[in-house]
């Protein structure tokens, strides 16, 4: 199989780089006809994936690579197979397909057994994006600034590190929102979460009944929490047991629409990005994964 493998030399604090050569390398032991292809900055990698001529196209790096990847593949009518290389930081998506590391992801590739996953359209002021893993407001978009500004090389560690120092300044804000034609939600939260699949920030267990194959997003919305309650939330997270506390509610849908007075700052698959947010739409089936 043809494949193009869009690497970002960048990613897990400068790991995915060196292992640029031994992935081409164990690629071609596979079977792949691969025509490598390095990320140099913010962007590339939905470039790259939009001009590949191959069947297949491998994202190399971390959520952050593979949400720009898919950007890419997502304006194609003629999409080409994703695979993806879990070597950057935190990795989560895979995790829902049973793959926690690169071997793993070569055994997943090495069979060729593709599986329909949906991608989440987010329409916003100033045009459209895609997702496959979350998109969270609140709390975990502050988290996931400070991550990447301060604890990116401390790998899914980082995570924890940006939660204990964001715990300082918790606060409540609102992001109203309406589910599928249900009625706007208005009520004050610590945090937002439309999930696609499972995890986030590596390990943790955002959304665990979530299925990024079934159509819709597992919506988590965590309502205001003192620092206390919040630190003996946090452990829980990691087994997905958060989601049992009253304080918690989770809910699903097809379709999210927002009435929001300003735009808000979204984390986005390891990305963070300030959007003014206007609708999130599942398109079931969308694109075929080797997983």
């Amino acid at each position: 199989m043809n494949a193009t493998l869009v690497l970002n030399p960048a990613a897990g604090g400068g790991r995915a780089g060196k292992q640029a050569k031994s992935a081409v390398a164990r690629l071609q032991a596979l079977g792949f006809d691969v025509t490598l292809v390095q990320t140099a900055g913010p962007g590339d990698a939905t470039r790259l994936a939009r001009e590949a001529t191959t069947e297949l196209v491998i994202a190399a790096g971390g959520d952050g690579t593979t949400f720009e990847v898919i950007n890419g593949l997502a304006t194609r009518e003629d999409r080409p197979k994703l695979g993806i290389l879990p070597l950057g930081t935190g990795n989560s998506f895979l995790r829902d397909f049973a793959i926690t590391c690169t071997d793993d992801a070569y055994a997943a590739l090495a069979r060729g057994k593709t599986r329909s996953i949906d991608l989440v359209r987010i329409e916003h002021a100033e045009g459209a994006l895609h997702y496959v893993n979350l998109l969270s407001l609140g709390f975990t978009a502050d988290a996931g600034h400070v991550t990447n500004e301060r604890y990116k090389a401390f790998g899914a560690l980082g995570y924890v590190l940006a939660t204990l120092q964001c715990l300082v300044r918790l606060q409540w804000p609102r992001f109203p929102y309406r589910l599928d034609d249900g009625e706007l939600d208005e009520r004050d939260c610590t945090l937002l979460s439309f999930s696609n699949s499972q995890y986030t920030g590596g390990t943790m267990q955002m959304a665990p009944g979530a299925d990024p194959t079934d159509g819709e997003l597992d919506v988590i919305h965590i309502g205001p929490l003192g620092r206390r309650r919040f630190l003996a939330a946090f452990p829980k997270i990691f087994q997905g047991t958060h989601v049992h506390m009253p304080e918690i509610e989770h809910h699903r849908a097809r379709e999210v629409r927002f009435d929001l007075a300003e735009p808000a700052a979204c984390m986005i698959d390891g990305e963070v990005l300030t959007l003014a947010l206007e609708r999130l739409v599942v398109e079931p089936g969308a694109l075929e994964l080797l997983a």
